[in-house]
C-alpha cells in the first residue's frame, strides 16, 4: 500500500492550485519549481490557515520561541517544504522527511532558492533512519491520515524525540462538518456513492486531493482516537479542533448568512466542527486525554 500511497502522491503533489496537483493560480501557469511558483503555493496555503498566523505565519501552532537556534527539528511529511521553511528562517536544524521523490526534490529546489540549510532526504515515517531520542521537536501537518498503518507512523516520531521533547500532529477530524456533510451525506447518501464505494474509498476520494480518482488511503481520526495513538508516550496529550477551513465552508453551505456570521458564532463551529485536529505534549509514558 506504501508503494501505491508514494507514487499517487509523486504524480498530485499538493500544490495547493486550481487543480490538485497543478500549478495554476488565479487563471495563469507557473513553473514548478521557481520562486514565483512557491510563493504562490504558500499565498494560498497562508490564506487558508490564517487564524493561526501571529507575528509570523503559524506562530499561534508551533512554539518557534523555544526551538530556534541549536534545536534539532523533524517534519515528517515535508511535502513542497512550506512549514519547513518557516523553521529554517527560524534559526532552527531542520531535517524533512517524505514518502516521495516529487516532494523531497521540490523542498531541496525551495531551501537553494532561498538559501536556507536543511537535511532534507526521502524516508518512510514507519522506519524513519534517525536514532533514538535524537530531535528536540517532531511535528507533522496533514499527512499520516494517508498511511494505512498509522500507530507505526506515530511510533517511529515519538522514538526519535528526546525524552521532554515536543511533538504537534495534524490529522483530518471525522467529525467534520467536511467529512459528515460534504463527504458522508452530500456524496455518500445524495449522490448514492456509498452504494460502489467503502468509507474509506469514500473519504479518499472527497475529503482530500481535489476530488481526483485513485487517492489510495484517507482516513480522519476522531479526538479519541487521536489521543489514544499518543497515549502510550504522552503524558500532557491535548487534542483540540482547528477550524481553519470554516470561512470557506460556511460560505457554500449558507450562501449570504455565511458572509454575515459573527466571528464568535464561527468560533462556536470551529471548535467542535472543523476539519483538522491538532495533537501537541511532550514525550514520556502517561495517559492523554482529548480536551
Amino acid at each position: 500500500m506504501n508503494d501505491t500511497v508514494r507514487s499517487w502522491w509523486a504524480r498530485h503533489p499538493m500544490t495547493y492550485g486550481e487543480v490538485h496537483g497543478q500549478s495554476r493560480y488565479d487563471g495563469a501557469e507557473h513553473t514548478l519549481g521557481t520562486l514565483d511558483f512557491f510563493n504562490k503555493l504558500d499565498a494560498v496555503f497562508h490564506a487558508w490557515n490564517h487564524p493561526l498566523h501571529g507575528q509570523r505565519p503559524f506562530s499561534r501552532l508551533f512554539p518557534f520561541d523555544r526551538y530556534g537556534s541549536g534545536s534539532q527539528v523533524l517534519e515528517v511529511g515535508c511535502g513542497l517544504g512550506t512549514m519547513a521553511m518557516h523553521w529554517a528562517q527560524n534559526g532552527s536544524t531542520v531535517t524533512a522527511v517524505d514518502l516521495n521523490t516529487t516532494a523531497v526534490t521540490q523542498t531541496r529546489r525551495r531551501f537553494e532558492l532561498l538559501g536556507l540549510t536543511g537535511d532534507i532526504r526521502e524516508a518512510d515515517a514507519r522506519a524513519l533512519p534517525f536514532p533514538d531520542n535524537h530531535f528536540d521537536y517532531v511535528y507533522s501537518w496533514g499527512v499520516l491520515h494517508h498511511s494505512p498503518t498509522i500507530e507505526r507512523s506515530v511510533a517511529e516520531m515519538l522514538r526519535v524525540l528526546r525524552p521532554g521533547g515536543e511533538y504537534g500532529i495534524m490529522l483530518y477530524h471525522r467529525h467534520a462538518i467536511l467529512q459528515k456533510y460534504m463527504t458522508e451525506y452530500l456524496e455518500g447518501f445524495l449522490h448514492l456513492e456509498n452504494r460502489f464505494l467503502t468509507p474509506l474509498q469514500l473519504a479518499s476520494r472527497y475529503g482530500d486531493g481535489g476530488r481526483q480518482e485513485g487517492n489510495p488511503h484517507t482516513w480522519p481520526v476522531t479526538r479519541q482516537e487521536f489521543a489514544g495513538l499518543l497515549a502510550p508516550y504522552s503524558p500532557d496529550c491535548t487534542v483540540r479542533v482547528l477550524g481553519t477551513d470554516l470561512d470557506s465552508l460556511l460560505r457554500f453551505l449558507l450562501p449570504g448568512l455565511g458572509l454575515i456570521l459573527p466571528t464568535w458564532a464561527k468560533k462556536v463551529w470551529a471548535r467542535r466542527f472543523g476539519w483538522s485536529l491538532w495533537a501537541q505534549g511532550h514525550k514520556h509514558v502517561g495517559p492523554c486525554v482529548a480536551s
